[in-house]
């Protein structure tokens, strides 16, 4: 109860004490630079990391029918993913200039498995985010490489929604991720929010989860009412956030407390 206490008095703190616009960072750090030496192991080991399961899981997916479809994902991208293109990968989420649409890469294996004549796959489905982790994971070691070109009305929407103050807390993901990286907090260093480990293992609560999930869980940290799955706010979040992140390796599946 004391440590609970003394959790939220220190965002509370934070949330008073800090204030100004977001900045951006000259040369963005992964979370992997904040984590536990331990855990940094766990990440590092394939056979030790708990991300694989899902990863092998999506794999199996990936090379098998799901319920209604008529093909595989393999019987285009070949055996395993071979025939997908890790840049491209990379390039997630991708932008329809003419119209504005953000397509995030979950967005993309969604629309490619209703081709196959599979019904539409909830955000948090399962199946869907296990699928994901396994094609992000193809791009493991590739430069986060999100086209910024004709982008600026869409980042700035995005950079409002991150330096926007929620909930009870009364606080913008900014003071965590930008004013305060490094900070201890519960025994784990604030990392710079970086999305390039993304889908990442949560030790915290034992399971994969998404850059998308990941911020319902914050909102939900700061008693504020989480976006909805899938809405255009988690879009414009996921955007901006992984924006922040190009340069850096992707690292699916990171292992993040």
């Amino acid at each position: 109860m004391k440590a609970m206490y003394s959790t939220r008095l220190f965002l509370l703190t934070l949330g008073l004490v800090v204030a100004g616009n977001n900045v951006l960072l000259a040369e963005p750090k992964s979370g992997y630079e904040y984590i536990k030496d331990e855990t940094r192991a766990l990440q590092d080991d394939d056979f030790d990391n708990p991300g694989m399961l899902t990863v092998d899981r999506g794999l199996e997916l990936f090379n098998s029918l799901l319920p209604g479809a008529s093909k595989r994902c393999a019987n285009c991208h070949q055996q395993d993913g071979e025939g997908l293109d890790s840049k491209s990968i990379a390039r997630y989420p991708v932008v329809e200039r003419s119209t504005q649409t953000i397509t995030t890469l979950q967005d993309r294996i969604i629309a490619c498995t209703e081709r196959t004549g599979v019904k539409a796959l909830a955000p948090d489905d399962k199946n869907l985010v296990a699928l994901q982790t396994y094609v992000r994971h193809l791009a493991r070691g590739e430069r986060v490489a999100v086209d910024t070109e004709g982008l600026d009305a869409l980042l700035a929407r995005g950079e409002k929604l991150y330096t926007t103050r929620y909930g009870l807390i009364d606080m913008a993901c900014q003071h965590c991720h930008v004013f305060y990286p490094g900070t201890m907090i519960r025994g784990q260093h604030i990392s710079e929010g970086m999305t390039n480990g993304f889908p990442a293992y949560r030790l915290d609560i034992g399971e994969i989860t998404t850059v998308q999930q990941r911020v319902q869980q914050c909102l939900n940290l700061m008693r504020a009412e989480p976006f909805a799955s899938g809405s255009e706010e988690l879009r414009l979040f996921e955007l901006y956030m992984t924006v922040r992140s190009n340069g850096l390796a992707i690292e699916t599946p990171a292992v993040r407390y």
